[in-house]
């Protein structure tokens, strides 16, 4: 990483879980708006990947290996941006685990890792990007919750109280940010797909409220909007971006 290509202009972007699906959307997105971005993931590879792309298109961005379990790592990873460039406006937390066992064998082991990957990144995530953005008076904080935060499905359970747990975590860091002006949203995706549109039959498209399942370019646009300084008076808020469907109104029939 280069402090000295960054011009005044660039706001500096952390994006976890970034080598892949949703996460990879959020970097292309932000490397296209002329950001610079810091793609981290638990695969330095995929990181690297995604990482030249941005770079292919024009854009500048620079991959660091990041298991978002163990908290040096997170720390390290901070330490290292802010060295090269002196600030950080925008992380996305969107790094996440998602496995849906019965609740009758999930172990804890198991739980605890869903639970670190999922929340307590988010937090030690927040806490040392937001050391840095305190001495800016400003910054942006977006948080890849869920739907199943307020909805489930058999054996989600560890997931969905992950997923839960973003969600009043988003509000808290809010609240306890307020006045060094850093905002703290969230996101909850519904069902976005990541793979080939092949995939998907009719009826998945037509269950949804906007006839279609949802792509990460979806979330991604999502995270351009709120983390714009034009849109500083959204705060500790979790939005809904499903299609519709968690809205709408089932009966068997």
């Amino acid at each position: 990483m280069k402090k000295e290509a960054l011009g005044m202009d660039k706001r500096v972007v952390i994006v976890t879980g970034a080598g892949q699906g949703i996460g990879a959307a959020i970097a292309r997105a932000y490397g296209a708006n002329g950001d610079v971005v810091i793609v981290t993931d638990i695969d330095e590879m995929k990181a690297k990947d995604v990482a030249s792309f941005i770079s292919n298109e024009g854009g500048e961005a620079y991959p660091i290996l990041c298991d978002v379990r163990k908290e040096e790592h997170i720390m390290e990873t901070v330490k290292q941006v802010e060295k090269e460039y002196a600030k950080i406006d925008v992380l996305i937390n969107n790094a996440g685990l998602s496995k849906f066992t019965s609740p009758f064998e999930l172990t804890v082991d198991q739980w605890d890792d869903i639970q670190q990957t999922n929340v307590r990144s988010v937090f030690l995530f927040s806490r040392e990007v937001a050391k840095v953005m305190k001495k800016q008076k400003k910054g942006s904080i977006i948080n890849l919750a869920s739907t199943r935060a307020v909805m489930s499905e058999p054996n989600s359970e560890a997931y969905a109280a992950s997923k839960g747990a973003v969600v009043s975590l988003t509000h808290a860091l809010a609240a306890s940010f307020q006045e060094y002006g850093i905002q703290v949203n969230a996101i909850s995706p519904g069902w976005i797909h990541t793979g080939s549109q092949n995939e998907l039959r009719p009826i998945d498209h037509e269950q949804h409220f906007s006839k279609r399942v949802g792509n990460p370019d979806d979330i991604a646009q999502a995270c351009l909007f709120l983390s714009a300084e034009s849109n500083s008076f959204i705060n500790g808020e979790n939005i809904t971006i499903d299609g519709g469907m968690t809205r709408k109104m089932i009966y068997e029939h």
